[in-house]
C-alpha cells in the first residue's frame, strides 16, 4: 500500500478546520488529522457532526492529552466519549495513546465499528529508544489491539532515524501497518523517506507554523520538492550533509533535476553532528551519494575510501559517491572549479574570454576562511597563478593552510588595515553573513576600497552585506549563487553519470533566490 499523506489541522475553531480540510484536499493530502485538543471551545456532538458531515477527505481524530504532548487537560472519560462518538459518526481513524489504550478499548464495550481503524500511539519527547526497545514497544502496541502502530520519538542524532527505518521495514515484512517518525530537524528524513521504507503515513503541515509536531515539513514541500508520491522502495537516496543544513537550496535544485532526466532518486537534507558515525550507519546501497558542506568537508577526506587527487590536494571533499560495485566511498571536490570559474567570469565580464590565460594570474587573491571551501579557493587561485593570502579568525589555522599551498597568512583583524595594492580579489568562504545573521560581514566596509572583485560563498541571502558594501565601494561582485550552481552541476554529473541540465539549474536558482 502507498504511504498516505496526512495534513494535521491545529486550528482553534471548528469553522477554520472545515475550511482547512478543503485546503488540504486542494494541496494533495490523502487524509486530515483533526486535533480536537487544539480547539479553544469543543462541543462534542455538535462540532464532530460539523467536522465529519460532508468531509472532503478521510479523517483521523486525535484528542491528545497534555501528558502525551497535546493540549487537553481534562479527565480521560470526556476524551474517550468524544473519540467513541467520532467512531459512531464515521471517522475513518481514531488515535489513542498506549498508556490508556486498554482502558479505552474496555470503554468501547461493544467494540469499535468495522469502518474505523484504531491507531495506538507512543510518543517519547526525550530521545529515541534502542532497537530492542522499539521492537518491544511495537509488540506492546500490537498486543492491546491496535490496527496501526504509531511510534514518535525525538531524534538526538540523525542515526536514530535508521533504527526507526529498520523497525518499519520489519513491520512491513510482517504486514503490520506502522507509522514511525523521529521528531525534530535531525529526524526530518524519517518524514521524507516514509514511502521508501514502508511507513503507513507521514504528516505534512498546511503551511509553516501550522505543524502539530516539531520537524514537520509542509505538504507543498513533500509533494513539490521531494516528489513524495513517486518514491518507491528502489528509489536511491542522495542528500546534503551539513550543520546547519536547513537553509540549503540543494534539495529544490537536485530533485527537480533528477525528475527532469527521469533519475530514480530523492535528494534530502541530513543534519549531521558526527560524519564518521553517519556514514557508518547509512552504509547501505540505498544511500548512494552525498554533498558535503560546513563543517564536514575536511573530515570527509578521512572518511572516504578513495579521494580524487584534486580533492586530496585541496584537503577537502564536497561530494561523496558510493561506488555501486563495492560500496566504497569516493570523494571529490566540485567547489574548486565552481568558485574559481565564477570569479574568472566575473572579472572578464562581457569581454572575449581567452581560456588559455586566467584573469587571476599575477593578482593578489585574499581568501577569508581556512575551512574546506577556503582550501578549495586557495588551491584554485594558486593553480591559476594568483598570489594568495589566507585570512582567518584563528591565525594558526590560516598559517597551516598558507604553509600547505605556499601563501601568506593574516588574522581577520589584520585584514581590516591590509592595503598593499589596488585591484585585489577578495573571497569570503566562511558562513559570516548567512541567513539568519544577515547583518554580519567578515570585514568592515572601510576595508573594501582596495578590492576590484569581491566574491562571497554565502548565497542565502543572494546579496550579502559584504557584497552590498563591496559594490558600494566600487568593486565587481560575484554571488555565491554562481559557485553554488556550478559546483551543483558537477555533483549532479557525479551522482547520475548524466550531463547536468544547466538551463534548468539556472531557472530554479533564479526562482528560489532572494
Amino acid at each position: 500500500m502507498a504511504t498516505l499523506l496526512c495534513a494535521p489541522l491545529v486550528a482553534k475553531t471548528v469553522d477554520q478546520m472545515v475550511r482547512e480540510m478543503a485546503v488540504a484536499k486542494g494541496l494533495g493530502a490523502d487524509l486530515v488529522e483533526i486535533r480536537l485538543d487544539h480547539l479553544s471551545v469543543f462541543r462534542p456532538r455538535e462540532d464532530l457532526e460539523l467536522l465529519l458531515k460532508g468531509r472532503p477527505l478521510p479523517v483521523l481524530i486525535t484528542y491528545r492529552p497534555k501528558w502525551e504532548g497535546g493540549q487537553y487537560e481534562g479527565d480521560d472519560t470526556r476524551r474517550f466519549e468524544a473519540l467513541r462518538l467520532a467512531m459512531e459518526l464515521g471517522a475513518e481513524y481514531v488515535d489513542i495513546e498506549l498508556k490508556v489504550a486498554e482502558e479505552f478499548i474496555k470503554f468501547l464495550s461493544g467494540g469499535k465499528p468495522d469502518h474505523c481503524k484504531l491507531i495506538v500511539s507512543s510518543h517519547n519527547y526525550e530521545s529515541t529508544p534502542t532497537s530492542d526497545d522499539l521492537g518491544n514497544l511495537v509488540a506492546r502496541i500490537q498486543a492491546v489491539g491496535a490496527d496501526i502502530v504509531k511510534i514518535a520519538a525525538v531524534g538526538v542524532d540523525i542515526t536514530d532515524v535508521a533504527r526507526m527505518f529498520q523497525v518499519i521495514v520489519h513491520c512491513q515484512e510482517r504486514q503490520v501497518p506502522m507509522i514511525g517518525l523521529i521528531m525534530g530537524e535531525r529526524g526530518l528524513i524519517s518524514r521524507l523517506l516514509c514511502p521508501k521504507f514502508g511507513g503507513y503515513l507521514t504528516f505534512g503541515s498546511l503551511d509553516a507554523g501550522k505543524e502539530s509536531a516539531p520537524g514537520q515539513p509542509t505538504l507543498t514541500d513533500l509533494l513539490n520538492v521531494y516528489n513524495i508520491k513517486n518514491l518507491r522502495p528502489d528509489t536511491k537516496v542522495v542528500g546534503i550533509i551539513g550543520k546547519p543544513v536547513g537553509h540549503s537550496k540543494s534539495p529544490v535544485l537536485h530533485n527537480a533535476a533528477f525528475q527532469s532526466v527521469g533519475f530514480n532518486a530523492v535528494y534530502v537534507p541530513f543534519l549531521v553532528d558526527d560524519l564518521p558515525s553517519f556514514l557508518k550507519v547509512y552504509s547501505s546501497p540505498d544511500f548512494a551519494g552525498f554533498s558535503c558542506t560546513i563543517p564536514h568537508k575536511e573530515a570527509a577526506v578521512v572518511c572516504c575510501d578513495e579521494v580524487d587527487p584534486i580533492a586530496k590536494a585541496i584537503g577537502a571533499v564536497n561530494t561523496i559517491v558510493k561506488r555501486p560495485s563495492d560500496g566504497k566511498l569516493i570523494g571529490y571536490n566540485t567547489d574548486y572549479v565552481g568558485a574559481i570559474s565564477a570569479i574568472e567570469d566575473g572579472i572578464r565580464g562581457s569581454r572575449v574570454k581567452d581560456s588559455s590565460i586566467s584573469p587571476l594570474a599575477g593578482k593578489l587573491f585574499v581568501v577569508i576562511g581556512a575551512g574546506g571551501a577556503g582550501k578549495a579557493l586557495a588551491y584554485g587561485a594558486k593553480e591559476k597563478g594568483a598570489r594568495v593570502i589566507i585570512a582567518n579568525r584563528t591565525y594558526e589555522r590560516a598559517r597551516e593552510l598558507a604553509s600547505l599551498i605556499g601563501a601568506e597568512a593574516l588574522t581577520l583583524a589584520q585584514l581590516e588595515n591590509f592595503r598593499p595594492e589596488d585591484g585585489m580579489i577578495l573571497a569570503n568562504t566562511t558562513s559570516i553573513g548567512m541567513h539568519p545573521k544577515v547583518d554580519e560581514s567578515p570585514i568592515p566596509k572601510h576595508a573594501l576600497g582596495s578590492y576590484a572583485v569581491v566574491f562571497d560563498a554565502v548565497y542565502t541571502p543572494k546579496v550579502t552585506r559584504l557584497l552590498r558594501e563591496a559594490e558600494e565601494s566600487g568593486a565587481t561582485i560575484v554571488s555565491g549563487l554562481e559557485m553554488f550552481i556550478r559546483q551543483a552541476m558537477g555533483q549532479f554529473e557525479l551522482f547520475t553519470g548524466l550531463p547536468a541540465p544547466e538551463s534548468l539549474f539556472r531557472e530554479i536558482v533564479a526562482k528560489n533566490s532572494s
